[in-house]
């Protein structure tokens, strides 16, 4: 199935706007899930706005995703320290909203040094991640855990550290890459990643390193 119809959850965020820019000037019909739209960018053309707040109403999952062909994720908190179990919190929801209304596949943003990808991480990250960055990185594996537990056809992404810098198409793409220092990637070139993914199977049910 090609994807026509695509969900963008955390689209006010520096990623997810990047992928509503990018998902519109693909021709996607794309619908946002946002507490506040007044945080929206300017867009070239509309979208389907739905408003709520994820840790407090479960129900706007249902409206958000009914009808869809695809989800992609990029909820994130920023550069707090703290996740208020954010992912933990509504990615359940999240799995449950797709397995009621029969829409499969979900591309999942995460973060360098999670799960497999501990292994390539550079001791720098793994110092920040063991202490700075600990229960930002918690609260994203329990995230995972659920989605590792649904009957969805899911991508999770691990982007290096993310940068405001342009779209390259440079960037590199696999379950393991050589890192080292401080490796980083574009918002913009994690959007197009994101994208990329939906409508491709080389990836469907595992995680894939994205860096410059």
């Amino acid at each position: 199935m090609v994807t026509r119809r695509l969900l963008v959850l955390g689209a006010t965020g520096g990623t997810g706007r990047q992928v509503v820019e990018q998902a519109i000037a693909s021709g996607l019909d794309v619908t946002v899930l946002v507490r506040d739209p007044a945080k929206l960018p300017a867009l070239a053309r509309p979208v389907r706005v739905v408003t709520g707040d994820l840790l407090r109403d479960d129900t706007v999952l249902d409206r958000a995703v009914a009808g869809q062909d695809a989800v992609i994720s990029a909820l994130g908190l920023g550069q707090s320290f703290k996740s208020g179990g954010l992912i933990a919190r509504t990615t359940p929801a999240m799995v449950a909203a797709m397995e009621r209304h029969g829409v499969r596949r979900l591309v999942f943003t995460s973060a360098f040094g999670i799960g497999a990808t501990r292994r390539d991480t550079p001791f720098l990250p793994r110092l920040f991640i063991a202490t700075l960055l600990r229960d930002i990185y918690a609260d994203k594996e329990a995230g995972e855990a659920a989605i590792a537990r649904s009957t969805l056809d899911w991508t999770i992404l691990y982007p290096t550290g993310l940068t405001n810098g342009p779209k390259t198409d440079a960037y590199r793409l696999a379950e393991r890459l050589p890192l080292s220092g401080l490796p980083t990637v574009s918002r913009a070139d994690v959007a197009d990643a994101l994208l990329r993914q939906i409508d491709d199977g080389q990836f469907v049910r595992k995680g894939v390193l994205v860096s410059n």
